[in-house]
C-alpha cells in the first residue's frame, strides 16, 4: 500500500482538494449503483418468486410505498425510477471520467514542466556529469510511464470508493454473510500481496531496459555515418536483437504475473461466492430476497475487487519510473544555477575596461587532486581580439566555461571591470554573449527560424545582413526555399562549412558585445576561412572577440595570445612576439602546424 500513498502524495500535491472532491463523486456513483440494487425488493416481491415481508429488510418499510400504487403502475414505475437512476449514474460517471483525464493529463503535464524547467535551470556541471540518453528516456519514456500510473491509480480509487459503498450496503443487509466474505477477500489480498513485490522488480527491470535501449540507440543514430562506413552493422543489430528480446521477455512476464493475479481472484471468486450461499443458508438462515441481493452485490463486487490488485499492479510496476523522475528533479534543484526564474528584465552586460581571471583553478572531480586549470591570472581587454591555444587537453574550454559563468572556479574568481562574475551577473553576461563551437548546432527547421531563436524581432534586412557578413547569403539564396528551406536534423542538408557560416551569422545577428569562437572556422575550406577571418577582424573595437583556434594562422592578427599547457598559463603576448620564442610552447605548435 505505500506505493499507493506514495502516488497519492504527488498527485495530492499538484491537484489539491479536486481530487478528493471527485473521490466524493465516485461515492455517489456506488450509492446510485447500490440504490438500483435495492429497488429489486420490490421488483422480487412483485415478481412472485419471493415473498418479501416488510420486515426482511432495513430498507423494506422504504418501498411499502410502492403497495399502494395499482399493480399495473408499479412495476412501470419502478422500471422508470431504475432507468433514471441508471442515466443519472451514467452522466455522473462521464463526468467523473473527463475530470479523471483532467487530473491525469495535467498531472502529466505538471511533471513534464517541473521536470524541464528545473532541467533547464541546472548548472552545466550537472549536465557534464551525465548521460544525455539517460535524461531524454526520463523526459520521454519515464515521464509516459508515469502518466500510466496516474491513470491506474484513478481507477484504483474509483474501484476503492464503489466499493467502499457497496459493502456498506451488503453490511445492513447481512453482516455476517459480509463479515464472512470480507474476511476472504482481505485473505486472497495478503496471499497475492507477491505479485506486487513482483510488479515493483519487473518495474525497475524494465526502467533499467528501456535507459539502456534509448543509450544504445541515440548513439548508434549519431554515428550511424562510422557504423555504415566501417561495415558494423551485424553487431549493432545483433545487439538491438538481444535487448529487444530482453524487452519483450519482461512485458511477457508482466503479462503473466498480471493474468496470474486475475486468475487466482476469478478462481478465487466462483469458491467464494459457492462457499458464502451455503454459509448463508445453513448457518445464517437467509431469507431468499435477503441471498439474492447479496449474491448481485458479491457478483457485481468481486470483478471490482480483482480490479483494485490488477490496478495495484499497474502502480507498483510504475513506482520507479516516477521514482527516478522525483530524483531527476531533486538532483536538478541541487545542482540550480540560478535560485530565481527567467528573468527578462535582467539587462546585457557592457564590458568597459575587460574581463580578469584572478588566481583561477578548477577540477571536474573533487575527489580527485588533479586539477583541468590551476594558477591562472590573465586579463582580457574590451573591444581586442583575445586568441587562446595550446594542445588538446590543455584546459582550453575549460577556461572558456569559467569566463561565460558555465562553471564556477573552484579558487580564485572571474570579474568583469572588476566585478566577481557571479548571481545576475552571470545572466547579464549570457545576455551579451554569443558562443560558436567546433560543432556548430541547428534546429530540425528552417533557416529562418533558427536565426530568429537569437532575436525573435529580426528584420528581413536584418538576416540578410548577418549572413552576408558570415558568408552565408550566396548559399542560403540558392537553397529551394531560400531562408524558409527545412535544413534537416542538425542541418544535416547543409554541408559542415555551410552550417558553420549560419550558425556564425545567428551569432552575428544577435550584436553580442562578446563574440567567443570555439574553434568555429575549423570546418571551413582556406578560402573561405580567410574570408571570415578578415570579416571578425572588422569587429574589432566593437565587441570582445575570444578565439579558440587549432590551426594558428587564423589567429596572426590576435590583439593578444594566451598559451595554454597542462591547464596553466605559460605564455603570453602578441602573436609573432611568442612565435619568435624558439623555446616556447607556442613556437612549437607553430612549426607543428
Amino acid at each position: 500500500m505505500r506505493h499507493v500513498f506514495y502516488f497519492l502524495k504527488q498527485i495530492h500535491g499538484h491537484t489539491g482538494n479536486v481530487l478528493y472532491i471527485n473521490v466524493l463523486a465516485m461515492m455517489g456513483i456506488g450509492l446510485l449503483d447500490g440504490i438500483a440494487v435495492l429497488l429489486l425488493i420490490p421488483m422480487i416481491s412483485m415478481s412472485g418468486i419471493v415473498n418479501v415481508e416488510a420486515g426482511d429488510f432495513p430498507f423494506a418499510s422504504v418501498f411499502s410505498i410502492f403497495e399502494l400504487i395499482p399493480n399495473p403502475f408499479a412495476l412501470p414505475l419502478i422500471l422508470g425510477l431504475y432507468v433514471i437512476i441508471a442515466v443519472g449514474q451514467n452522466l455522473l460517471q462521464r463526468r467523473i471520467t473527463i475530470q479523471n483525464a483532467v487530473i491525469q493529463q495535467g498531472f502529466l503535464r505538471y511533471i513534464q514542466l517541473e521536470t524541464y524547467h528545473s532541467l533547464l535551470k541546472a548548472n552545466w556541471d550537472f549536465f557534464i556529469k551525465k548521460r544525455k540518453s539517460d535524461l531524454i528516456n526520463i523526459l520521454t519514456a519515464e515521464i509516459g510511464r508515469t502518466n500510466a500510473g496516474t491513470q491506474s491509480f484513478l481507477k484504483l480509487m474509483a474501484s476503492v470508493m464503489i466499493t467502499i459503498v457497496q459493502v456498506a450496503l451488503a453490511f445492513v443487509l447481512s453482516p455476517g454473510i459480509t463479515s464472512f466474505v470480507l474476511l476472504c477477500g482481505l485473505l486472497l489480498l495478503f496471499l497475492n500481496r507477491k505479485f506486487l513485490r513482483r510488479s515493483l522488480i519487473l518495474g525497475n527491470r524494465n526502467y533499467e531496459l528501456g535507459r539502456s535501449f534509448l543509450a544504445g540507440i541515440t548513439d548508434q543514430i549519431n554515428g550511424i555515418k562510422d557504423i555504415k562506413s566501417n561495415r558494423l552493422e551485424e553487431p549493432r543489430m545483433n545487439w538491438y536483437r538481444s535487448i529487444t528480446k530482453q524487452m519483450q521477455d519482461e512485458r511477457v512476464e508482466f503479462t503473466r504475473v498480471k493474468t496470474t493475479s486475475q486468475s487466482y481472484y476469478k478462481i478465487a471468486s466462483a469458491f467464494f461466492i459457492a462457499i458464502f450461499i451455503m454459509v448463508a443458508v445453513q448457518l445464517f438462515s437467509t431469507q431468499g430476497a435477503q441471498l439474492v441481493l447479496v449474491v448481485v452485490i458479491f457478483s457485481r463486487l468481486w470483478p471490482r475487487v480483482s480490479g483494485i490488485q490488477s490496478s495495484m499492479e499497474q502502480i507498483a510496476s510504475t513506482i520507479p519510473s516516477l521514482r527516478e523522475v522525483k530524483r531527476l528533479q531533486k538532483e536538478t534543484k541541487t545542482a540550480m544555477e540560478f535560485m530565481q526564474d527567467f528573468d527578462d528584465s535582467i539587462q546585457p552586460i557592457r564590458i568597459g575596461a575587460g574581463i580578469e581571471c584572478n588566481q583561477l583553478a578548477f577540477r571536474y572531480d573533487k575527489d580527485k587532486p588533479t586539477y583541468a586549470l590551476k594558477d591562472i591570472n590573465l586579463y582580457i581587454p574590451a573591444n581586442h581580439i583575445t586568441a587562446i591555444v595550446g594542445k588538446s587537453g590543455a584546459g582550453k574550454s575549460t577556461l572558456i566555461d569559467l569566463v561565460m559563468g558555465l562553471n564556477k572556479p573552484e579558487i580564485g574568481q572571474v570579474c568583469i571591470d572588476g566585478t566577481p562574475l557571479e548571481g545576475d551577473d552571470v545572466l547579464a553576461l549570457r545576455k551579451s554573449l554569443s558562443y560558436v563551437s567546433q560543432d556548430p548546432f541547428l534546429f530540425n527547421t528552417t533557416v529562418r527560424e533558427n536565426l530568429l531563436l537569437v532575436k525573435p524581432d529580426a528584420s528581413e534586412e536584418d538576416l540578410w545582413e548577418a549572413l552576408e557578413f558570415a558568408l552565408a547569403a550566396a548559399f542560403v539564396r540558392e537553397l529551394p526555399d531560400g531562408l524558409d528551406t527545412l535544413i534537416g536534423d542538425r542541418g544535416v542538408k547543409l554541408s559542415g562549412g555551410e552550417r558553420q557560416r549560419l550558425v556564425l551569422a545567428r551569432a552575428i545577428l544577435r550584436k553580442p558585445s562578446i563574440l567567443v569562437l570555439d574553434e568555429a572556422t575549423s570546418a571551413l575550406d582556406t578560402e573561405n576561412e580567410a574570408k571570415i577571418q578578415r570579416a571578425i577582424e572588422q569587429l574589432k573595437g566593437k565587441m570582445t572577440i575570444i578565439v579558440i583556434a587549432h590551426r594558428l594562422s587564423t589567429i596572426r592578427n590576435a590583439d593578444q595570445v594566451i598559451v595554454l599547457d597542462k591547464g596553466e598559463v605559460v605564455q603570453q603576448g602578441a602573436f609573432q612576439q611568442l612565435a619568435d620564442q624558439s623555446t616556447g610552447v607556442f613556437s612549437k605548435l607553430v612549426n607543428q602546424g
